[in-house]
């Protein structure tokens, strides 16, 4: 049988469980020449990559790894897609906020050797506070806006959809829900465009316990870092930067909620902001405007205000 093709590379940023996690998830999908881990740490990211390198007989993979630290770009040249994790994680009792000046610092310096090293990437933020570094890398990369993208809708949205099937007693499969607004505190919940095997969410829940849920989403990564105690959420953020690269390298036009630029789209203009969004090699192709309730209207343009205001603040950090 013929070797499948596999063209492109992919360049994750960050070496710890989020990234190495995310690196590991790229290279099982096999559609990619090289992934590339790359850490300020000397040897994790050679040794993680060599790790992977050697579950490839195994899960039956040929994409190659490959693991550059001590800061260093070289071999990053020329990714296709890159995936910024590097940062501080949230420690129990800190806020997505509270990292914000540590974080900016970082994601600004990686965000300009990634532009130097890759001029024609696609960018995507996974660094908290993420609607902030999101466009604080697009700022210092001064790549086109449509180029730079943060992960929050994919996982906030799957966070939502396990808690519905859970309460619901359902496969998560037979559930659709989604989320916009912030990565944050102005997260939206959309309870009107959720369904459970087809039947409006509404009809399968009472009120309070969509409320419940609605909560619950907002605060999960929160929840998760309490019980670990040390460190934060991996697998479920990994699984969607990983699917978001993917979409990018596959041109596949798929509809994600994402943070993307607004410029018109529900009324909101200038800022980055959890929509959904068409993903292709371009990055952010449209933004997709769906049908929302007046009172989802009112919640999604407050938590543009939000932000906004958090976002100009970034330019000088």
């Amino acid at each position: 049988m013929a070797d499948k093709p596999r063209n492109g590379k992919v360049t994750v940023v960050g070496a710890g469980f989020y990234g190495s996690t995310t690196a590991l998830r790229l290279a099982e999908y096999d559609i990619f020449e090289t992934v590339v881990l790359t850490d300020i740490v000397e040897g994790k990211p050679e040794g993680l990559a060599l790790d992977m390198n050697q579950s490839r007989p195994i899960e039956g993979f040929e994409t190659r790894v490959v693991g550059v630290g001590g800061g260093s770009y070289e071999g990053t040249e020329n990714s296709d897609v890159v995936v910024i994790t590097a940062g501080v994680p949230r420690k129990p009792g800190m806020s997505r906020m509270d990292l914000i000046e540590t974080n900016a610092s970082i994601v600004r310096e990686v965000a300009e050797k990634v532009a130097a090293a890759s001029l024609d990437a696609v960018l995507i933020v996974v660094s908290n506070p993420l609607d902030e570094m999101t466009a604080l890398a697009q700022l210092a990369s001064g790549f086109p806006k449509h180029r730079v993208m943060g992960q929050a809708g994919m996982l906030d949205t799957a966070r939502f959809t396990n808690f519905v099937a859970e309460e619901a007693g359902v496969p998560v499969s037979s559930v659709r829900t989604l989320t916009l607004g912030s990565h944050g505190d102005t997260m939206v919940p959309v309870p009107s465009r959720c369904t459970v095997d087809g039947k409006p969410l509404t009809e399968v829940l009472a009120a309070d316990r969509i409320d419940h849920l609605v909560d619950r989403t907002r605060n999960g990564g929160a929840e998760v870092v309490a019980l670990l105690k040390t460190g934060s959420a991996y697998f479920a953020p990994s699984a969607a930067a990983a699917r978001m690269a993917r979409a990018v390298m596959e041109d596949s036009g798929e509809v994600m909620p994402v943070c993307a630029w607004v410029d018109g789209e529900y009324g909101i203009s200038g800022v980055y902001l959890g929509v959904e969004a068409e993903i292709g090699r371009e990055g952010v192709r449209k933004v997709v405007e769906g049908d929302l309730s007046e009172s989802e209207l009112a919640a999604l343009r407050d938590a543009a205000e939000a932000v906004r205001a958090k976002q100009a603040d970034i330019a000088d950090l």
